[in-house]
Parts: C-alpha cells; structure tokens; sequence
C-alpha cells in the first residue's frame, strides 16, 4: 500500500473524505487555519489534501516546485506528511516561510514527530540542487501547480515560466523542471500536475494536454484525469458573470468552468 487508507474498512470512507470519482464539483475552498486566497493563482487545498491521503503514508515527504504561498506544505503539516517547497519570487518564499510558523503552531505533529521537516527553498525549480539543499535525496509525492503560461504575470523574472516568450518556450521550461526533479521522486510513486488551458487570440490552448505530455515523454504514465470545477473561484457575480455570458455568445467560445488534476506514475526502471 501507498497510503494508510484501511482497505479492511474501505466502506466507512464517504466520498466527500476520499474522492474517486474523475469529476471534482467542489463549491468552495477550504479557508481554514492558515490557508486563504490572498495569492494570485493559489490552488484549492483540497487538492493536495486528496492526493497525500491517495498517494502517500504518514511521514512520508511531498516536493512542490511551484510553491506560491505555501499551501502543499500547509496541508503536509495537517496530514503528518514531511514536505520541501521551492519558489522563486523571494518576497513570496518569505511569506510562506511566516505561514508555515503560524500553522506550526496550529499543529501537534511537529512536538510529536521532532524530525518532521517542511523547508521553504528559494530558487529555481529548473536548476535547483534540492538534495543538496536540504540533505534529501528521495520524496514519495511530487504536486506541481506551475502559471498557465502568462494568464498571470507572477513577476518580472525571466526564469519564471509566466514570462515565457512563446508557448513553446513555456513547455521547454515545465519540461526542465519536470526533468530536474523526476529523479528524487521513487519508482512507482506519482506526480499530480494541477493545470487549466487559456484562450490566446481567439484559440483555445489546450495547456493541460501539452504539459501532459511532456509529463509522460519524461517517464510516466498517466494515471488519472481529474476535472475538478471552478465555481468556488468564479471570475464574478452578477453583472460580471452576464458579461462573460455575452462575450461567450458573440465569441463562439466556452467560459472556462474547470481545470485538471492530472496522476501519473513514474515508470520503474527496465
């Protein structure tokens, strides 16, 4: 097993608690502790939550690559789960590492588990020399979360994958991530890519399929297609939602509603 659900017990688990269905209609996100919305492009707690119950034990360790504020690691001190962040806006790693103090003492796991360790790295994921770092050469769960290209402009620097010139470039720049640390990840064990598409000059750009992709050109099957809804992060109410309706019918388009949860398992070597 690859988690501590009790398969014994398989029948006491509602679907609320442990999802397996492939359409996640999740109406609004969890803003407890210290988890909130005050990040452009934060994902939903939920999501990481789901996948360390699905796919790891108890003291095991999660890598997140595209931090933001912290909120795999939030969830890894919940769960009882060791986890390593890496972000590359400075003053954003900063504010996770004030979150992550702040959930420190919202948590037991820490006084009884003296070993758990959630370090916040700054750097870039491309390039980073994460055992090196921190000392830890393996991790049972990777959960990425990178920009959709540039739907949102995270910062000025150049290596962040938001300011990739062209769309070709965006993928190069996932790939080198995905590349640099597919190595700590164990055999066998998964990787979940949280990623919506975008509208470019009238197209629709099927990001998550081309980031899905390289995923598996990279040494992975793909496990899981996770449609998870966005009606708790709407884009507006009321009038604004009316305006999105008009643009939708005069443009011949789909007002984006959903985004991917996407599973793969890295391949065991030949």
């Amino acid at each position: 097993m690859i988690n501590d659900i009790d398969m014994k017990n398989w029948k006491k688990y509602k679907e609320e608690d442990i999802r397996t269905d492939s359409l996640w209609i999740i109406g609004k996100r969890d803003n407890s502790g210290v988890h909130s919305p005050d990040y452009w492009g934060n994902f939903i707690p939920q999501i990481p939550h789901q996948m360390m119950i699905r796919y790891t034990k108890k003291g095991e360790t999660v890598l997140d690559p595209f931090l933001g504020l912290g909120t795999t690691l939030i969830e890894c001190k919940r769960l009882e789960r060791n986890g390593i962040g890496v972000e590359l806006n400075p003053k954003i790693a900063e504010m996770a590492r004030k979150k992550m103090e702040e959930q420190t003492q919202l948590t037991e796991f820490d006084k009884e588990n003296k070993k758990a360790k959630t370090p916040i790295l700054t750097g870039d994921s491309r390039t980073i020399n994460i055992p090196e770092k921190t000392g830890q050469k393996n991790v049972q769960l990777i959960i990425m979360h990178p920009p959709y290209h540039d739907i949102i402009n995270f910062s000025k620097d150049k290596r962040d994958l938001c300011n990739a010139p062209t769309l070709n470039d965006f993928l190069k720049m996932f790939r080198e991530v995905v590349d640099n640390v597919t190595p700590l990840l164990d055999e066998e064990r998964f990787l979940a890519l949280v990623i919506g598409d975008k509208y470019a000059k009238g197209e629709w750009i099927p990001l998550g399929f081309l980031t899905m992709n390289e995923v598996i050109k990279a040494g992975y099957i793909l496990k899981n297609i996770i449609v998870k809804n966005m009606s708790g992060n709407e884009r507006g109410k009321g009038i604004a939602n009316n305006l999105w309706r008009y643009r939708a019918l005069k443009g011949g388009f789909c007002v984006f509603k959903h985004e991917y949860v996407m599973v793969f398992q890295k391949k065991r070597r030949a």
